[in-house]
């Protein structure tokens, strides 16, 4: 494997671990697709260092189960703006 994408992935896991970010949002900050960022984060890593790997894995996990709050949540934000507006 590549230096430079050896240090992106263990920059990726390390930013997810510290913000506690979803994938989406470590692919906007890296600059890199979110197809890129689950590639170094479930196999890259894990080859890397097993530890960060398991770590990071925990926050995906924790999002993963939280996703269906965010989204509800956005969508109950969109419905008092459109509905704001109206009035």
């Amino acid at each position: 494997m590549k230096d430079y994408i050896e240090e992106r992935v263990l920059d990726i896991a390390q930013y997810i671990i510290d913000n506690e970010t979803t994938v989406r949002a470590a692919a906007k900050v890296f600059n890199v697709s979110k197809s890129t960022v689950h590639k170094d984060v479930h196999e890259r890593l894990f080859e890397i260092n097993r530890e960060l790997y398991r770590k990071c894995r925990e926050i995906l996990e924790k999002n993963k189960a939280e996703r269906h709050i965010r989204g509800g949540m956005a969508t109950r934000e969109k419905y008092l703006r459109r509905h704001a507006s109206a009035h």
